[in-house]
Formats: C-alpha cells, structure tokens, sequence
C-alpha cells in the first residue's frame, strides 16, 4: 500500500515537473526569425587602400497582401563606413540565378570582401576558407547578397504559403521588388544611386527588377550589370538550329584551349581567332543552315567543313548533325579520344567517364570543382566569421521547382526601361570557355535587345579568357572588378541631367 502511494506521489511530481518544464520551455524549430541582424566590423585592403566596412548578416520579411510575412530572407549588408554622406554612396544589389542558386558564388568568389581559397585558375584547394578579396568593389560601392526564398537561408513561412507566389519569372520580380523597395527605406539609401548585378538566370531576374523598381516603386537605377547572361526571352530557345549554330565561337575557343585546331588556327591568338568564327557564323553559317534541306550539296559540305575546322570536331559529326552540333554532344566528343570530357560552365575543366562511348557526360567537372570550394567555405565565413548563428541547412541550391518560365520579357523589360531612363546604363561580362551561357548568345541578345541602335551607346560588352564565373580565373577576378568599378564611375559622370 505505502508503495503505491509514494509511486503515485512520484508519479504525480513527474508528471507536475514535465508539464511546467513543457509550459515554460519554447518549442524549437529548424527556421530562422522573419527579421534578424548580426553586425560585425572588418577592414580589407583593396588596390592598397584599407577599406573598413560593417558586414550586416541576418533576414527581411517578405510581405504578403494582408502585411503579414510570408517568407524570410537572408542578406549579407557590406557598408563601408568612414563615408560621411552615405545618400551619395553607390549601392549594388547582387543576386546569382538558377534559378534556385544562393547568391554564394558572387559573394564569396567575385565582388565581396573576402575571396574563396582557391589556385589561380579556380580548382579547389585544401584546407577551405576565404581570405581577403583585395579587388573587391567595395571601395567604390556598398553591397548588398540577397538570397531568393528556398536558397541560402531564406525560406518561405507557413506551409499554407502559395508557391506560385515566389517560383516564377514574374513571381520572383515582383516580391523581389517588393524587398528591395523596403531595404532601402529602412537602411535610408533613396538618393544613392542603384545598381543591379546578377549572374546566369540572375540577370533575368535584374533585367525584369530595373523595369518593375521602375513602373511600380518609382525607384529608378542607374546600372544593370549582366554576368553570363542568359537569353533573357530573346535568345533563340535551346536545342534549336539557330541556338546551335550561335555557339560555334565558343566550341572554336573550347577547341583553342585544348589545342584541339589545326595548326593554322591554334597558332593564332584567341583574339585573332574568335573574330574570324563571329564573322563566319553571322555572314555564312547562320543563312547557309536558314536554307535547311534545299541547300546545295557542295555548299553543305563547304558549310560542314568550315563547322569541323572551327569546332574541332570530325566533319561526318558535323554532316551527321545537319550541320549544327549539340553542345552536349561536344562536351563529351571533342576529347573523347584523350578518354576525357570538357566542362558545361568552364570548358578549361576536364573530366572523367565511366566509358568514353555515348552522347553526354557524366557530369559537369567545373561544376563539381566549385561546389566542392564553395560550400565548406560559405558555410564557415556566415557562422564563424560573421557570427550568423542558425541550424538551417544553407541551401547553395534550393527547392523552388517546378519554376513557371512564361513570361518571360526581362530582355524587353530593360530596354524599355532604358528608354525611359537616360541615367540607365548595362555591362554585360561573359566568358569565352562559358558552355551554359556563351558569350556569343550574349552578344546575339544585346543586338536584338536594340534593333533600332538608339541606346546602344550605354551598353557596354566585356569578354574573359575563364568560364561562366570568370572571376574565379585570378587573372579575370583583377579585371571583371576593373571592369564594375569603371562602371560605376563612368554611369555617374555621363549624363548631368536625365534628358535625351
């Protein structure tokens, strides 16, 4: 009997215990705080000059229609801080693409204070980490890395949130808008002047961002800066002739850098030898194919010849293609008989297949390389350097699938905001070794994005001898920031007034 008692007594206190300590202790979750801020100070030395700086890391809301937040977003703020009037101090948004990619690889690989520790042509090295980026455009401009909901550390609130509302072309514009509009007006930066900078499917983003800031915030920007950009819905869609034939200059630099041509064409230079393919693939190629079946035979087989020469590619591929090869092919053919393979996003990187027989790769090696440096490398600057505190998985890419590509007119959306925007100015930088996005296709759109020529004279082109991110080629890191900096500098002192 008294051993029933104290049990139940026992019991009782057990029971009494576990339900206050449940009463008072909060529920943990794996998320973060709609809005959070860490601040740290640092300093870099940037072209000799020591540039100190704050670093912000922490989340924004994202509003819904009815003012509550419906997702969170992580940012990383770098303000420079011995500037007296911030208002006259150049702000750059930066985003990367995907879509469904956090905005790392610009981050940590290209314009921000620190630099991803890798050789001088972008392979991984070991042990990983950042050190000081000392061509940072930090110097002239102060940025701010946004990572889109469901990469990074962003992620949409509630289960019941629509998806249709971030995983879009025109979904992913407008509630991007939305947060810049509101970064702004809380960190005070309306009279600064704005640009815009984004990579692959980021420059689809920031060429539909400068329209809709434009049109629907009243927030007018005077840079959009394009790295690799993608078709931005003028390019001709992939997988098609004309997409095909537009991506010989870069098979002919992939086949220079492999010292795969002939000898006449690999002792050129790859700026002698990239003129002469442009010239060929707009003034014989292009029309020659246009023609399809009625082609004459002897011009088909001059057409699959010069193909071959250029490419570095067997002229029977070339005929058996009708005259247009598919990257993916090439990416497997071109170093078949070494028993190597040539990468999607950089073609300097080799890999290596189960076989060398079939049509496609195994995998992209440039791709795996990077991921490979930036992870690790991420994941430790955010927690042990910028003291961003969270058990979040950081996503380097993100579940936002299936994405809703119709309407897509961001290449329309900049012109249009050019027009009425004399301030407006676009650098578009791509790499030549680039088999994602060529740099041909590149120049393919900025010429189609302006038939007429009238606001040609604000767009300016720059090609690197590296791939998708040219930055990561030391070489290029030095001079694609040369490159934004004289940007920025020359969109400030074009126009004294936006008058045409």
């Amino acid at each position: 009997m008294n051993r029933i008692i104290i049990f139940q007594s026992v019991a009782a206190l057990f029971f009494l215990a576990s339900t206050l300590v449940h009463a008072d202790t909060p529920v943990l979750q794996r998320a973060l705080e709609p809005e959070s801020a860490v601040t740290t100070e640092d300093s870099v030395t940037i072209n000799g000059e020591r540039i100190h700086y704050e670093a912000t890391a922490g989340t924004q809301p994202v509003w819904g229609e009815d003012g509550e937040a419906i997702a969170s977003l992580f940012y990383v703020y770098y303000r420079r801080t011995d500037v007296e009037d911030v208002g006259e101090r150049p702000l750059v948004f930066s985003f990367n693409g995907g879509p469904g990619s956090a905005s790392v690889w610009m981050h940590i690989g290209y314009t921000g204070p620190r630099f991803l520790k890798i050789d001088d042509e972008g392979h991984p090295v070991q042990p990983y980490g950042v050190v000081e980026n000392n061509h940072s455009i930090l110097d002239v401009a102060d940025i701010v890395y946004i990572d889109p909901v469901n990469t990074g550390f962003s992620r949409k609130i509630g289960e019941d949130v629509d998806r249709e509302k971030f995983f879009g072309v025109e979904a992913d514009i407008e509630y991007l808008a939305d947060w810049i509009d509101n970064f702004v007006s809380r960190h005070g930066r309306w009279t600064s002047r704005k640009y815009l900078k984004g990579e692959s499917y980021g420059t689809t983003r920031v060429a539909g961002l400068a329209r809709q800031l434009q049109s629907r915030h009243w927030m007018f920007v005077n840079g959009v800066i394009l790295v690799s950009p993608t078709g931005l819905g003028l390019e001709p869609p992939a997988m098609t002739p004309r997409s095909e034939i537009l991506k010989l200059p870069y098979y002919a630099a992939t086949a220079w850098y492999h010292e795969a041509l002939e000898p006449e064409l690999q002792a050129l230079d790859l700026y002698e030898l990239l003129p002469k393919v442009e010239a060929f693939t707009i003034d014989e190629y292009l029309p020659a194919v246009a023609r399809g079946g009625t082609l004459e035979s002897e011009r088909r087989d001059e057409i699959a010849a010069n193909v071959a020469r250029y490419s570095g590619i067997d002229k029977q591929h070339v005929i058996n293609h009708n005259l247009t090869l598919p990257v993916s092919f090439y990416w497997k053919e071109l170093l078949r008989d070494r028993g190597l393979t040539v990468g999607r996003l950089d073609s300097r990187y080799r890999g290596v297949d189960r076989m060398d027989a079939g049509d496609r790769y195994d995998h992209d090696p440039a791709l795996t390389a990077w991921n490979h440096s930036f992870t690790p490398a991420i994941n430790h600057y955010l927690r042990e350097q910028l003291d961003f505190e969270t058990d979040l998985k950081y996503n380097i890419f993100g579940p936002v699938h299936p994405w809703d590509r119709s309407g897509d007119n961001s290449g329309e959306d900049l012109r249009r905001a050019m027009g009425e925007n004399p301030f407006l100015n676009v650098l578009v930088q791509s790499g030549y070794y680039d088999g994602a996005t060529d740099y041909f296709s590149a120049k393919y759109v900025m010429w189609n994005m302006d038939r007429s020529g009238k606001v040609m004279d604000r767009m300016r082109f720059e090609g690197y001898r590296s791939g998708h991110m040219m930055y990561l080629r030391q070489e290029d890191l030095v001079t694609s920031n040369e490159h934004i900096r004289e940007f920025i500098r020359d969109s400030r002192t074009r126009r004294e007034s936006a008058r045409y």
